[in-house]
């Protein structure tokens, strides 16, 4: 592929690896440091004049350092002639704060959004978002890839009896996400209907659906300190499921979030890799990791060569 040049932020190399051998290209020189003052300092060891160039950064870990260190290698490469700047971000950083549902709450995603397109960002891929509006906060092109083609895969092969089962949505923001992958599947949904005190506390949970004598899988974008998942999980066995499971796009898993799973009756956790999991799965061995970057490089293939996107969105590459 001539013209294009991949480029890994430090928040998920292992990712930028995958995507790079499936395209069959080396991975750009790019030395990220600190200065002692924790200043971040980007230097590409490469020319970009006249590229299209795609660089890979989640938001996780340090999200504030790879944030900054995404914005300095977008402008960098601007500022190099570049003729195009792609950011990968397969965790969007700052979209749970998407709307102004308190006075005085910031609309953080909106932020995050401008601050791309002023570092000189053309196009955005990323995956799963929050709520599919942050979408309109760019005047770039945003494509917003799916995992639900890989998870309805992992479904099919990994659970004996999926014909019997019952996807299950955690909250209500989450019902479209899930009856779509109940269609496609042609089984039922169901909904759990939470109330919350605070930001991070749920009061009590109602579930709004059958999942007597089935296997139980709660579908949901991201779980951060995964309290609800587990609430849904005990509130699901008391219901009457036989198993359940959890398939969730970005396993964020900060604070108590691992203890949680390991002491909730899932047969697994299911997440898929926009976020390193290496380090939680040797605590956790419920987790399991679904790999995407397939996705991703076909996405990045089809940008570049001004192909159609949206096969991706109900297929998963071969």
């Amino acid at each position: 592929m001539p013209n294009i040049k991949l480029f890994s932020g430090s928040s998920h190399q292992d990712l930028s690896q995958r995507i790079a051998d499936r395209l069959g290209l080396e991975l750009g020189k790019v030395v990220t440091k600190k200065f002692s003052n924790q200043e971040t300092c980007v230097e590409i060891g490469e020319s970009v004049r006249g590229e299209d160039v795609y660089i890979v950064q989640s938001g996780c870990g340090e999200i504030n350092d790879h944030l900054m260190e995404l914005l300095i290698m977008i402008n960098a490469c601007k500022i190099a002639s570049a003729s195009r700047v792609t950011a990968v971000i397969p965790c969007f950083p700052y979209a749970r704060q998407d709307k102004k549902d308190k006075s005085r709450a910031p609309i953080s995603a909106k932020l995050v959004a401008n601050m791309l397109s002023v570092a000189g960002a053309d196009h955005i891929i990323t995956m799963d978002l929050h709520a599919s509006q942050i979408q309109g906060f760019f005047d770039i092109p945003v494509d917003n890839l799916y995992a639900e083609p890989a998870v309805l895969k992992w479904i099919k092969e990994n659970i004996a009896e999926w014909k019997n089962c019952t996807i299950v949505s955690p909250d209500a923001g989450g019902a479209k996400r899930v009856t779509s992958i109940a269609d496609r599947l042609n089984v039922d949904f169901a909904l759990i209907h939470k109330e919350r005190k605070k930001a991070s506390e749920v009061d009590r949970m109602v579930l709004v659906g059958d999942v007597k004598d089935r296997a139980a899988i709660l579908v949901d974008d991201m779980a951060d300190t995964c309290g609800t998942i587990c609430h849904a999980a005990d509130k699901l066995l008391s219901a009457g499921a036989t198993r359940v499971y959890a398939i969730l796009t970005h396993g964020i898993f900060s604070g108590p979030a691992i203890s949680r799973i390991n002491g909730a009756g899932f047969e697994a956790v299911v997440v898929t890799n926009t976020i390193p999991q290496e380090e939680k799965m040797k605590h956790c061995p419920k987790i399991q990791v679904i790999d995407i970057s397939m996705i991703l490089a076909e996405a990045i293939r089809r940008t570049h060569n001004g192909e159609s996107v949206s096969y991706l969105f109900s297929h998963v590459p071969l």
